[in-house]
């Protein structure tokens, strides 16, 4: 009976901060090396890098893109999408060889949180300038309300052509843009990522990556973006790569405090 006890208490705690903390949004493939002229399947992970925690519905996305190796953007239909009780797949059919690029775009949704919840949500997710000025102006009590939105990318490769449609800009509002293609990188190289919101470069945004690597997660450094909007990061192993940041705004609005817009972009090295 204790340990019924014990294990219906861990699993509240689970539960509960999986409400608490924010759900990342990911395109992550079985692998992003692919065949020309294949069927291509984009795993879509709400949740986390290695769990998706819920399927997300085709009518919450405001976009849903695929760029080809040639800079052609196609759209994706409600019919290349299948899901089970978890996760969400995009269904593709992969032609040429080269570099391709996919997106999703949703909706906006509004939440209702505690101090203390939104406090851990910041600290947790990587804001800590929204948590500093909530300290400053002695609000780590206020409740709030929160406007959110998520938009994310995957960059994969089929066969051993590398094209320059790596550096696709979606037009999403925030966005993540490799400024070289990271499947002529290695480890040991340094990738350098456009910070976009609005078409415009984020200055000091805070940004975060990590690889998932023999079945688990390897966070990587924290760094901010340059004065040009530009991360860099030194890609210190083989693996499937991600790169995320949330950019968060206070709001003059009586009914809403804050509005934030993530973004997630992923690949793999060799």
């Amino acid at each position: 009976m204790k340990r019924k006890a014990l294990f219906t208490a861990v699993l509240a705690l689970v539960l509960l901060t999986a409400q608490v903390f924010g759900h990342d949004l990911f395109l992550k493939l079985d692998s992003f090396f692919v065949a020309a002229n294949s069927k291509v399947t984009i795993n879509i992970l709400n949740g986390t890098f290695m769990a998706s925690e819920g399927a997300v519905s085709f009518a919450r996305l405001r976009d849903v893109s695929l760029v080809a190796p040639d800079g052609v953007r196609m759209k994706p239909v409600e019919a290349n999408f299948t899901k089970n009780e978890t996760t969400s797949f995009l269904n593709l059919d992969i032609k040429d060889a080269g570099t391709y690029v996919a997106g999703l775009s949703t909706m906006e949704r509004e939440i209702d949180l505690e101090g203390k919840d939104f406090n851990d949500y910041l600290s947790h997710d990587g804001i800590p300038d929204t948590l500093a000025e909530r300290k400053e102006k002695k609000e780590l009590d206020k409740k709030v309300r929160e406007r959110y939105s998520k938009h994310v990318k995957a960059i994969f490769q089929a066969g051993d052509v590398r094209t320059d449609s790596f550096k696709a800009v979606l037009g999403y509002p925030v966005e993540l843009v490799p400024q070289e293609n990271p499947y002529k990188l290695k480890p040991g190289d340094t990738i350098e990522i456009l910070c976009l919101k609005d078409g415009k470069p984020l200055v000091n945004q805070f940004v975060q990556s990590g690889r998932e690597t023999d079945g688990k997660v390897v966070t990587g450094r924290d760094v901010r973006t340059d004065k040009k909007g530009i991360a860099r990061f030194k890609l210190d192993g083989a693996g499937k790569w991600y790169v995320r940041f949330i950019n968060m705004t206070r709001l003059d609005d009586p009914k809403l405090n804050y509005e934030s817009k993530w973004a997630t972009l992923t690949f793999e090295i060799r």
